[in-house]
């Protein structure tokens, strides 16, 4: 296993047609950040650019390293998506495989890598199936098996619950806790659905028109709304 990076701090610049998304960013391993924000806020866009699939202007430093101009493979982030992406036409075990392969770790090390971390999530008995055989629940535990197997200095998840049924939602927040606690690294996640802030953020940023408009803990988001959003999201009482 890799050292883990100490922290991420990264300043960011993206222009987009309607603004420019511009947001200062501190994270600490074991200590999630949840980016929440209307549709459209610039949330995803934040992903991209620390990922490095969206052009950004700025400084991305995973502990001493300087990531801003680094090609997607050598910034070792993973990246688990909404619709989770994964690779249609290989199995469960050849996809989460996948990414310590990409990064030069022999056939059959990559392949008991695979095997690990799915026997951590619980579906390992789904190694030989394909994308297409696999359940909403089951797709998100793969996903982030996937990114965790590259070894990543930092997690990011972009919605990864909403995809689900709303029958399996709660559990696999649940697992998603868990596992993000018990791995301990630094992880950035996006979402918009308030139940998980509460399970998943130590910390959470609020992104409006690609501002940020406030960030602290939930209990004090909702004890001092700053905006309309952040009090219907907390459910605060107008004053």
């Amino acid at each position: 296993m890799t050292q883990r990076a100490r922290a991420l701090e990264a300043t960011i610049s993206v222009p987009r047609d309607a603004f420019t998304v511009e947001v200062e960013l501190h994270v600490e391993p074991g200590e999630p950040l949840c980016i929440v924000g209307p549709n459209g806020a610039g949330k995803s866009t934040i992903l991209g650019a620390l990922a490095g699939t969206v052009h950004a202007h700025g400084s991305i430093r995973v502990g001493a390293r300087d990531v801003i101009t680094a090609p997607i493979e050598a910034r070792r982030m993973g990246y688990v998506f909404q619709d989770y992406l994964l690779f249609p036409h290989l199995t469960v075990i050849e996809n989460v495989a996948f990414g310590p392969r990409s990064r030069g770790v022999a056939r059959d090390e990559a392949r008991e890598r695979a095997s690990s971390w799915l026997q951590r999530f619980g579906v390992h008995d789904l190694a030989q199936r394909r994308p297409s055989e696999l359940s909403g629940g089951q797709a998100q535990r793969v996903a982030l098996a996937r990114a965790l197997a590259a070894e990543p200095d930092v997690l990011l998840l972009d919605e990864p619950l909403a995809a689900l049924d709303v029958e399996v939602r709660d559990e696999v927040r649940s697992e998603l806790r868990r596992h993000l606690r018990e791995w301990g690294g630094i992880a950035v996640l996006v979402t918009h659905d308030a139940a998980d802030v509460r399970s998943l953020a130590h910390d959470v940023m609020v992104l409006e028109r690609g501002r940020v408009t406030q960030r602290g803990t939930l209990d004090g988001l909702r004890r001092h709304p700053a905006t309309d959003y952040v009090r219907r999201l907390t459910g605060a009482q107008s004053e």
